[in-house]
């Protein structure tokens, strides 16, 4: 498998765009040198790229594709809507048609405001929650991501050009640890404005914990908001907080609802949002205003996406397609003696994950680089994560199960002979949230 124009692309693309891409995820250092640089197509559950290289593809989209690629019934009501325009200079029926939906489904939904990215939904939720509370304090898991401002980044690595100022009022928690949550409202009586927390990931709440949780920021009057970019209508249509019976303050939705158009909502309490309206005395909240926050060709893609998850009962297929491969990848490792090295983990099969330990002399790094290149290889594009979609079918798991048996023994055979260094073509992958270059 050749990468030339791929390659050749990469080099003008860092001359013009920092990083070379405009999601840090899709960077080059988060895959192998052997690996595709830009696709041009894809269908179903299947992506092309310039090379003309077909790849099976499990990260869809950063996992914002839930249907498939070009998925038609979607895309049919996108080309349709595009005859009418997409943006006005007064808002379209389908937004309302659509905030009624969502408030229709989602628990914590009331009140919906739109916009184009989750980290922008979810700072909207953050300034309403200080708004709220009056307090500046933001909690957040350790380790965790929830947006790229400031506030967000603030507790990362990669916190260059953040003031000290704000980096004091992001804190941190332990997920699952009630007792860390209980030590910052002791640490910080009366000025936590709100807690924000994915509800769940690879790892599910346990002991009650989200109960818990939700109980001592109703006690401290502190907002609870759950990011449910991820969770939200994969885990369920109405989202991780109706699995789990917890119906948080505020939320934020966004990827799979638009099957890979760009769109996100904020949802909450009427009480909470309605400090972005412009009705009542309240002090007014510049809320979410955005030029392309509601365009109706991605309300229409939405609106459409939530019927078909619905009507063909897609997330219990996708759950149902990330446990099957689960179990036999974590047999093929088992059955390569290789289990103490590489697992695949997750509670819910829409989101599983690869864990890589050291071993040998080499680097996780080096180890899972090395892993994934042969997995491209096999025409596996895979990054560390399975986002199954609805065009993923018993064929793609039957496929990924052939060339994980295939990388497997490559990968033995490298660490048996300890040339693993020589096999792996070009650098390691870097993490994204890292100090330097």
């Amino acid at each position: 498998m050749k990468f030339n124009k791929s390659n050749e692309l990469r080099k003008i693309s860092h001359k013009l765009i920092p990083g070379g891409s405009h999601t840090y995820s899709k960077g080059d250092d988060q895959f192998p040198a052997m690996s595709p640089g830009f696709i041009v197509k894809g269908k179903g559950a299947y992506v092309w790229d310039v090379d003309g290289n077909k790849f099976l593809d499990w990260g869809m989209g950063l996992r914002s594709v839930i249907l498939g690629h070009a998925y038609v019934p979607v895309i049919n009501v996108v080309k349709k809507q595009l005859d009418f325009g997409v943006n006005f200079s007064k808002p379209s029926v389908l937004e309302i048609k659509l905030a009624e939906k969502i408030c229709q489904i989602i628990p914590s939904a009331e009140m919906v405001k739109f916009n184009k990215n989750g980290s922008a939904a979810t700072s909207a939720a953050v300034k309403l929650a200080r708004a709220y509370t009056k307090r500046d304090v933001i909690a957040m898991p350790a380790g965790s991501y929830n947006g790229s401002d400031d506030w967000g980044m603030a507790t990362t690595a990669i916190d260059s050009g953040i003031p000290n100022s704000v980096k004091k009022m992001t804190v941190t928690f332990e997920y699952n640890n009630i007792e860390s949550v209980q030590n910052l409202f002791k640490k910080y009586p009366n000025k936590i404005a709100c807690f924000i927390l994915e509800p769940a990931s690879e790892v599910e709440p346990k002991d009650n914990f989200l109960q818990n949780l939700q109980r001592l920021c109703k006690k401290n009057g502190t907002v609870l908001i759950f990011d449910e970019m991820i969770t939200g209508f994969r885990w369920h249509l109405k989202g991780a907080q109706y699995v789990y019976g917890v119906t948080p303050d505020l939320s934020t939705f966004g990827k799979a609802m638009a099957n890979g158009f760009s769109l996100a909502v904020l949802v909450g309490k009427r009480e909470i949002m309605q400090l972005g309206g412009m009705h009542g005395k309240h002090e007014r909240v510049f809320l979410l205003s955005s030029t392309h926050g509601a365009e109706t060709h991605a309300l229409a893609a939405t609106i459409k996406t939530i019927d078909e998850i619905k009507n063909k009962n897609v997330c219990s297929h996708i759950n149902f397609i990330g446990k099957k491969i689960k179990k036999y990848i974590n047999n093929i490792i088992k059955n390569n003696n290789l289990e103490n090295i590489i697992n695949i983990f997750g509670v819910h099969g829409s989101r599983m994950a690869m864990s890589v330990m050291p071993t040998e002399g080499y680097t996780a790094l080096e180890i899972k680089t090395y892993f994934l290149q042969e997995l491209i290889q096999q025409g596996i594009l895979f990054n560390g994560y399975f986002a199954p979609s609805f065009s993923h079918t018993d064929v793609e798991v039957n496929k990924t199960v052939k060339a994980w048996n295939i990388a497997c023994k490559k990968l033995k055979l490298a660490l048996k002979q300890k040339n693993l260094e020589k096999m792996l073509i070009g650098t390691p992958i870097r993490p994204v949230f890292r100090k330097f270059n």
